[in-house]
Parts: structure tokens; C-alpha cells; sequence
């Protein structure tokens, strides 16, 4: 009994497999992405719109030692850009006898005669001050510590600063990021 059982169930489901009927109506169309939701499709990549400009100023005693400087409104940042200033440090020749310059991420923090200088900033989405620090009366710095000093501001939108992996001790690397080269630097003299 049992071995008609299983040949009449075997023949059952060959017919059943050899059945094909009319074609049904199609279903309905799936959901896309990971979640299951359906989204609108964007435009590709990221919107950056990141900012260099170079400013000169020179730091005394009727600056209180402080350069100040107010983003224009060409310039839009935001809250959550990141806001970063590099001191002009020195220049160098490269093969062909053409300068280049030694930019240092700031603050910065020097060891003279005086005792220690430390140059600094602080920001908002409105200004970039920045200022000297020592352990000693400022009065007594040489000229070549506080005039006609060069910053770069780099202002790097929220994408930017926090995709991949970038060196911010690197202007380089930065202004790569941003799509900035040498001759999109705006310079601003302060007086």
C-alpha cells in the first residue's frame, strides 16, 4: 500500500507540474532601496562650496594683539562648517627657483627670547578672530612677529570635513577637497 501511495502521489505531482494555464495579471511593482521605501532620485555627487581667502594684518597694542575679520556676504557658513586657519610660516624654492610657501595649521605656538608665543583663532559663522598669546608683555615682540602676518582661512562645508579620510594639517590636501586652487585665493589686506 505504501509503495502505491507514493507512485500515485509522484504521478500527482508531475501533472501538476505540467499544467500551465493562461498567463495571469502582472503584480505590482516592488519597492526599491535597502529600506523597502521608495525614494526620489537626487542629482549625483555633493554640492561643496568651500571658501580660501588669505588675509595680512599686523598684530599691536591697538588691536589688543588681534586681527578680526567679518565674512563678507559672498561668503556663506553655516553653523556646522568647519573653520580652519593656517599661518604663512616661511617660503621656500622649489627646482626651478619659483617660490613656495609653508603654510602651518594653527594655533601655532613659538619658542622666543621672550618666552612662548602662541598664535590662535577662534570663529563663528559670522567673523574669524585671531589672536597672539604669550607668557610675556607683547609690547616687547620684534616686527617681524607681528607685522604684516599672512592667514589662510579655509571654510570647509559640513560634507567635506567629515567625508573620507582628509589631513587638515595639509592646505594642499584641503584645497584639493575643495576644488580651490592658487589663483581662487581671494587675498585681503587688513588695515
Amino acid at each position: 500500500m505504501k509503495k502505491a501511495t507514493i507512485l500515485f502521489s509522484t504521478i500527482l505531482a508531475f501533472l501538476f507540474m505540467a499544467c500551465e494555464g493562461p498567463q495571469g495579471p502582472p503584480g505590482f511593482d516592488g519597492l526599491d532601496g535597502r529600506d523597502g521605501r521608495d525614494g526620489v532620485d537626487g542629482q549625483d555627487g555633493i554640492n561643496i562650496l568651500g571658501k580660501v581667502i588669505d588675509i595680512e594684518g599686523t598684530f599691536d597694542a591697538g588691536n589688543d594683539y588681534s586681527i578680526f575679520y567679518e565674512f563678507p556676504q559672498s561668503i556663506e557658513v553655516f553653523e556646522t562648517d568647519v573653520v580652519l586657519v593656517y599661518l604663512l610660516w616661511d617660503q621656500t624654492e622649489d627646482g626651478n627657483g619659483d617660490p613656495v610657501d609653508i603654510w602651518r595649521l594653527m594655533p601655532q605656538t613659538r619658542i622666543i627670547d621672550q618666552g612662548l608665543l602662541q598664535y590662535n583663532y577662534d570663529y563663528t559663522f559670522f567673523d574669524v578672530s585671531i589672536f597672539l598669546e604669550a607668557d610675556f608683555d607683547l609690547a616687547t615682540l620684534l616686527p617681524g612677529d607681528t607685522d604684516n602676518q599672512v592667514f589662510r582661512i579655509a571654510v570647509l562645508p559640513a560634507e567635506a570635513a567629515q567625508s573620507g579620510k582628509l589631513d587638515f594639517s595639509n592646505i594642499h590636501s584641503v584645497m584639493g577637497r575643495l576644488g580651490v586652487t592658487e589663483k581662487d585665493v581671494q587675498k585681503v589686506i587688513l588695515k
